[in-house]
């Protein structure tokens, strides 16, 4: 069983930076891909960028150019840079682990914009 946890979530304003981090409790190399989700209040999750084993990525549209994902295979660590931080990217941040046919979830971890 795998133990994904997350932190560095937290209040920040306007235009300001957060990085989450998403820590697992064994080898994340031979991980199929690992990835961000948000779940804002009233509205379902929504994926927000995954990461594969050949450190490939991806993201939903609403954070290109905003957000980062990378991976620190020897630190068995996943991170999100978010810069120019919206009001709309209020949610509950989940980082998800698949290694072939199994799905781990984070507890997840709060981030708040606003002034």
């Amino acid at each position: 069983q795998v133990r994904l946890v997350e932190s560095g979530g937290g209040l920040v304003q306007p235009g300001g930076s957060l990085r989450l981090s998403c820590a697992a409790s064994t080898n994340i190399v031979s991980f199929n891909f690992m990835g961000w989700y948000r779940q804002a209040p009233g509205k379902q999750r929504e994926w927000v960028a995954t990461i594969t084993s050949a450190g490939t990525t991806n993201y939903v549209d609403s954070v290109k150019g905003r957000f980062t994902i990378s991976r620190d295979n020897a630190k068995n660590t996943m991170y999100l840079q978010m810069n120019s931080l919206k009001s709309e990217d209020t949610a509950v941040y989940y980082c998800k682990s698949v290694w072939e046919n199994t799905v781990n979830w984070g507890q997840g971890t709060q981030v708040t914009v606003s002034s």
